[in-house]
């Protein structure tokens, strides 16, 4: 099992900056892409960012070019700079982690997904 525990929310105004942590435990062995997706109220959970071990970045196009993904392979954390945010950008932002199993040294993903409880982020314009 993994635990992954996000931080860093809260409520900014519109052009502001905050950072996003989620940091993984457990058997960590077992995940090999990480990411973050958001929820507004009556919407969709939607993919923010996601990022591989070997920090290989996927961004959704809303977010090219404001939000930047990284991350610390040895604290086992991976991390989301938002800038310049804006009131669309308001959602519970959600880490998820991709278990793999290991075949002669690849990684196979099991198509089992790893969530975090979410931290709330609003801006206001």
């Amino acid at each position: 099992q993994v635990q992954l525990v996000e931080s860093g929310g809260g409520l900014v105004q519109a052009g502001k900056s905050l950072r996003l942590s989620c940091a993984a435990s457990g058997s960590i062995f077992s995940i090999n892409a990480m990411g973050w997706y958001r929820q507004a109220p009556g919407k969709q959970r939607e993919l923010v960012a996601t990022i591989t071990s070997g920090g290989s970045a996927n961004y959704a196009d809303s977010v090219k070019g404001r939000f930047t993904i990284s991350r610390d392979n040895a604290k086992n954390t991976v991390y989301l700079q938002m800038n310049s945010l804006k009131p669309e950008d308001t959602a519970v932002y959600y880490c998820n982690a991709e278990e793999v199993i290991y075949k002669s040294g690849l990684a196979y993903y099991t198509g089992y997904d790893y969530w975090g409880q979410g931290t709330q982020v609003s801006v206001s314009s």
